[in-house]
């Protein structure tokens, strides 16, 4: 008896010697990965959507932010690094100045080198009793109080305003105290002052002024549309000067808006240079920077909760998928494949379902960006980087939710599976 259980030994490991193990081949492997996504395919759209919105938010976001970055840079090289700003603060240094800037500023200013224009302004602080009106009596259309501007004419010039109709008034209205002013677009209409050729009025309290320019925009000093705007000489004739917060705006070439706010102060009043305060451009990118990093944080926020929403759809589906194909595995099982051929196969359908909506929410992102540069007249932006890495985000996100159905499927036994 014991020489025969020895030969049955012999048998049984030579028997063992010659069976082999199972295996799947790769192409196998994505071949049945890709007959379980297109077996239901309406099921396989649905699963990705989460995947394609979360991927899709990612690239549209990601581009429109670059997108929007190189407008921010060129409207500052265009306008913001162009621009100079020199605050009047001679009443912090001696408080019987009202006025520190000299009645030739303008002209001061202007034989820097690097100026193109530049002039002096300041808000006109009106009794409560005078306001701004189209006819001697009554009260402005609404009852809104429209401020006044005094303003030399290097600021209207350095304001770079589009004209609706009309002009602006130049230095000769400024060295000779005429009463003439400029007004805005919206102020226009609440005056009721719809053209140019009646030679209308606007009464500031009693003092009557001719509009002979309308503004429709500006590049600089945007409130100055919502001004009336009439020359310094003539507001400090009629009002006196200004008690504070008078500046001056200057334009410059590019490149030289630091090296004017530099020598700005001396050449004002070289004897006082500290009664002037030169406020350069901000950096542009420390602004870039400020705006597109809160822009990214919200909306990768937003694409993160699309991304969450896609795994779990993916994870629901897949493990609905087991479910429905346990006598499958059952077959598989009973037929040599191991459990890993089993998580393999179920991770491979996962990842194809998040792989494929990664594809389709990259399109889409890039659509968007392209869409939305095009319908803004600018120039589309999109790193390379960031389209190759949304289908592999999307890739991630389908093996992700698919660990956990996998790993159920590799632990369904042949024999249980094929009771049902």
């Amino acid at each position: 008896m014991k020489r025969i259980r020895a030969l049955s030994r012999v048998k049984v490991r030579r028997a063992k010697r010659h069976v082999v193990p199972s295996r799947m081949r790769r192409r196998d492997l994505l071949s049945e990965a890709l007959a379980g996504t297109l077996q239901r395919p309406v099921r396989s759209a649905l699963t990705s959507v989460g995947t394609v919105l979360g991927v899709g938010t990612f690239v549209a976001i990601l581009g429109l932010t670059a997108t929007a970055s190189s407008q921010i840079d060129d409207r500052f090289n265009a306008l913001s690094a162009t621009e100079v700003t020199v605050e009047d603060v001679a009443r912090q240094k001696n408080e019987f100045v009202d006025l520190a800037f000299p009645e030739d500023a303008d002209a001061r200013v202007g034989s820097l080198n690097g100026v193109e224009n530049g002039g002096v302004y300041w808000p006109v602080r009106l009794a409560e009793k005078d306001m701004v009106r189209s006819s001697p009596v009554g009260t402005t259309p609404g009852g809104r109080r429209i401020q006044v501007v005094a303003a030399s004419s290097g600021v209207l010039r350095a304001a770079g305003p589009e004209l609706a109709e009309g002009r602006l008034y130049d230095s000769w209205h400024d060295t000779t105290d005429q009463r003439v002013a400029v007004v805005g677009a919206g102020v226009a209409a609440d005056l009721g002052i719809t053209t140019l050729e009646t030679q209308p009025v606007v009464f500031i309290g009693d003092e009557p002024f001719t509009v002979v320019g309308i503004a429709s925009d500006v590049e600089r000093k945007a409130d100055l549309l919502l001004s009336v705007v009439v020359p310094r000489s003539t507001a400090q004739q009629v009002w006196g000067p200004p008690q504070g917060g008078a500046m001056m705006l200057i334009e410059t070439q590019v490149g030289a808006a630091a090296q004017v706010a530099g020598e700005v102060a001396t050449a004002l009043d070289p004897a006082h240079a500290d009664y002037f305060k030169a406020v350069p451009p901000i950096d542009p990118k420390a602004l870039r920077t400020k705006v597109t990093g809160d822009l990214d944080q919200l909306f990768l926020l937003l694409a993160s909760i699309c991304l969450l929403i896609g795994t779990v759809g993916i994870a629901n589906t897949t493990l609905v998928a087991v479910m429905e194909r346990t006598g499958e595995i059952g077959l598989r099982r009973a037929l040599g494949a191991r459990g890993r051929h089993i998580t393999a196969q179920f991770l491979a359908e996962s990842g194809a379902l998040g792989a494929l909506g990664g594809l389709v929410g990259t399109s889409l992102g890039t659509l968007t960006v392209v869409a939305v540069a095009v319908a803004r007249d600018w120039t589309p932006v999109i790193h390379p980087a960031t389209a190759a890495l949304a289908p592999v985000i999307g890739l991630v996100t389908g093996l992700v939710a698919g660990v956990y159905p996998a790993w159920r499927a590799s632990r369904i036994q042949p024999v249980e599976a094929l009771r049902r």
